[in-house]
């Protein structure tokens, strides 16, 4: 039972953090300072793609999964078990990732466009008078 849980929860967290890294700079609008983890995600990503290292929640969801007495996923990890040729074909691994990468792109071009924005904007008023300074005729 605890290793079908485990399973199951590495499963959510590995389609959650795949998320994070295709949609995280758009979160990184509205709050900036989601850039420095959604940034992370992405190099660790990268680093994943070229097959340096094996992902640790790849590793945990194996364990899980021949605990529960399951076999463990595919020789490409969590995206060959669980997207690729069930979200897409496979055909098209390399035009996902192009689009993906462009996705990500924008993402920081928004998200440095709206920061410049932010810097070169006047300070805004609240459209209430000052308060006139003690002693000062009205």
């Amino acid at each position: 039972m605890i290793y079908r849980l485990v399973w199951q929860a590495t499963m959510a967290a590995h389609f959650l953090v795949i998320a994070y890294i295709a949609l995280g700079g758009f979160l990184a609008w509205r709050r900036p300072r989601l850039i420095w983890p959604h940034l992370t995600l992405c190099a660790w990503g990268l680093v994943q793609l070229a097959g340096l290292v094996e992902c640790p929640l790849t590793a945990l969801e194996n364990w899980g999964r021949a605990g529960a007495g399951e076999r463990g996923l595919l020789p490409g990890g969590f995206i060959d078990t669980y997207i690729e040729g069930v979200v897409y074909p496979e055909a098209y691994v390399w035009h996902v990732r192009c689009a993906v990468i462009a996705v990500v792109l924008v993402s920081w071009a928004g998200l440095a466009i709206r920061i410049r924005r932010r810097r070169t904007r006047p300070a805004r008023t609240t459209g209430t008078p000052a308060a006139p300074e003690p002693g000062a005729l009205r």
